[in-house]
């Protein structure tokens, strides 16, 4: 990483924070030689991923933070992190989608960002939980007006979450009467033991709604999720169709999962995006 002078911003945190992550701790030092920068600049980027509370300051470097399983990160707290690999994410998982057909949307800065890539998709039914993702297409529509082919979107009701989801009977209900073709579904943590899993309790019931009423399931979640255990698991790996991730994803990782994965799509890396396994 010693060309990387001229790397965004963003793109810097990134690797800064995979790098706290991977070993447990850097020094400020070790991040200006890896990354051809000056000590004043990963000083601000690591006092930038602390107001994010992503990671904790210490005297001369940086250690990750350790969240319990009941730990919930707000919409806005985790929209500003892997933006690059979420865009990257939603541009491969809206390939998956075809006109007219029904799918669903869960809560997440991830399906979020798949929801601004669905608004030319035609004829689409959307099912969602999530407020966010809910007026994406009705800014859509206010912006542009009716037209022939926009999506017809149904939002549930219920509680709101921290990430702006709704959840609790009323949403579980809703969802329980309907069915959809593809469900795509974001994730606080995804594991071989644990599966797919969550901190919070009713979101947990209400994501198995969601899996229960789809035909497929396709998981859109960055690499920093592999490895997170929530409170409450909602769902084995086997009951997911598909895994949209990432290239920051490693190859150990990524031979795992297809250990237990129909399909996983690596969005982003460069001629190698798709492994299948048969099943």
């Amino acid at each position: 990483m010693s060309e990387n002078q001229n790397l965004l911003a963003e793109q810097r945190r990134s690797l800064i924070l995979d790098e706290v992550r991977r070993r447990g701790g850097v020094r400020v030092n070790e991040l200006t030689r890896k990354l051809g920068v000056s000590d004043m600049t990963v000083r601000r980027d690591l006092d930038a991923l602390a107001r994010q509370g992503v990671l904790e300051k210490v005297h001369g470097g940086a250690v990750p933070v350790v969240e319990a399983s009941t730990h919930e990160p707000g919409f806005e707290a985790k929209s500003g992190l892997e933006l690059t690999a979420k865009e990257d994410i939603a541009r491969s998982a809206a390939e998956l989608v075809a006109p007219g057909t029904a799918i669903a949307l869960s809560g997440g800065t991830t399906t979020y960002a798949l929801a601004h890539h669905l608004l030319d998709v035609p004829d689409l039914t959307v099912v969602t939980n999530s407020v966010r993702v809910a007026d994406v297409f009705h800014a859509a529509q206010r912006t542009t007006g009716p037209r022939q082919g926009a999506a017809t979107v149904v939002l549930t009701g219920g509680v709101r979450t921290p990430s702006d989801s709704l959840v609790g009977p009323v949403a579980d209900q809703a969802i329980g009467a309907l069915h959809f073709d593809v469900l795509f579904l974001g994730v606080h943590g995804i594991s071989v033991e644990a599966g797919l899993s969550t901190p919070n309790l009713a979101e947990a019931e209400t994501n198995r709604r969601l899996v229960q009423s789809a035909r497929r399931v396709v998981v859109v979640a960055d690499h920093t999720k592999w490895g997170t255990v929530g409170l409450s698991s909602f769902a084995t790996l086997e009951q997911v169709d598909t895994l949209v991730t990432d290239a920051g994803l490693p190859r150990a990782a990524r031979a795992e999962i297809s250990e237990h994965l129909r399909r996983l799509v690596v969005a982003g890396d460069s001629g190698e995006s798709v492994a299948t396994e048969d099943s």
